[in-house]
């Protein structure tokens, strides 16, 4: 029999059911299809960005982000011990006692540190079977003293990771401005100061995966996000009408074009919607950092990408306003650009 005896965090309800709960049980409409899985492996484009011909990794940037929206890259410069000590510590979190996990727990999302679960608890209609912790990481100074201090190496460690991640993210952000033809630095002043969350996103073993996820179909409010998987594949890719399983590649990091460069791209690259599975074997870990604008920045698209040929396709916005409708509606939609976009 489920348990269906109400608890904050899914982690240790996942270890003590051998059904799936009501409430995380999606529409027949809306489930995944665990057979087409086997079938979907086909590779989203990887950069290499120690590519001595520069022209070449904008080109491959270009390619990627206008027919998948998705990349993989390789040689970032992030060392193999940095990765594997947030890997680690990420771990060890997961598996502290609830009682120590839940000194983190809120369901408010504008708190910058917090453990939660699902997506946004208040506000949908179904849940999702996953918890995370969510950290903001930009200004380190500002933050890290909200971090967990268990387990003991915590803020060391994942302080390192973000401070390295910071630099990946801003060189692969100066890489797409080249792609669309603009100046390198272009992304980077219009996002403002760019803030930089991270999300530590757990999955536990699902009895049933083929009745729920651990993330619905979506896409990203931000400008870019960076992932890091384990070895346990999940992530699925929308292309060209078929979900694609993204398999994990040793050393490599996941680049997806986020909402706001679609806006600033003026559609010509698409942020694109994908999801997360669960797995009925294995608990499956990923690692998401997402950069975003200031809240006071105004997006909009580049000029310079607007002529008769191509009239601009969005409104200017304050970026607060669009992240603050996007967590109130939710993964029940699958994107909110739409409320931003022009009649033309």
């Amino acid at each position: 029999m489920a348990n269906t005896k109400p608890l904050l965090l899914l982690t240790d309800l996942a270890s003590t059911v051998d059904r799936v709960p009501s409430n995380f049980i999606r529409p027949l409409s809306d489930r995944p299809n665990l057979q087409q899985l086997q079938s979907s492996t086909a590779s989203i484009p990887i950069v290499d960005l120690q590519d001595p011909n520069h022209s070449h990794i904008v080109q491959n940037i270009a390619h990627a982000c206008r027919n998948y929206g998705f990349f993989q890259i390789v040689n970032h410069g992030i060392p193999e011990e940095v990765v594997s000590k947030m890997v680690n510590v990420s771990k060890e979190f997961f598996r502290l006692p609830e009682s120590e996990r839940m000194k983190n727990y809120s369901d408010d999302p504008s708190k910058a540190t917090r453990l939660s679960t699902s997506f946004n608890v208040k506000t949908e209609k179904v849940s999702n079977w996953r918890d995370y912790l969510r950290l903001h990481c930009h200004p380190l100074q500002d933050y890290i003293h909200e971090w967990p201090t268990n387990p003991p190496s915590f803020r060391d460690d994942v302080a390192e990771y973000s401070r390295r991640m910071r630099g990946l993210g801003l060189k692969v952000m100066e890489a797409i401005s080249e792609s669309l033809g603009l100046e390198k630095e272009y992304i980077g002043k219009a996002l403002g100061e760019p803030a930089q969350h991270m999300s530590i996103n757990y999955y536990p073993r699902c009895p049933e995966p083929e009745l729920t996820y651990g993330l619905p179909s979506h896409s990203d409010p931000t400008a870019i996000t960076i992932l890091l998987q384990n070895e346990v594949p999940g992530l699925q890719v929308l292309h060209n009408g078929h979900w694609l399983t993204v398999n994990p590649v040793p050393n490599t990091f996941i680049v997806n074009i986020g909402d706001q460069i679609q806006v600033i791209s003026n559609d010509r690259y698409k942020s694109v919607l994908h999801r997360a599975l669960v797995n009925s074997e294995k608990e499956r870990m990923s690692i998401p950092t997402f950069y975003f604008p200031s809240p006071d920045a105004v997006i909009k698209p580049a000029p310079q990408l607007v002529d008769n040929d191509h009239p601009a396709q969005y409104t200017n916005y304050e970026f607060s306003e669009f992240y603050n409708k996007f967590w109130k509606r939710g993964l029940s939609k699958e994107t909110c650009l739409d409320m931003f976009k022009l009649q033309n």
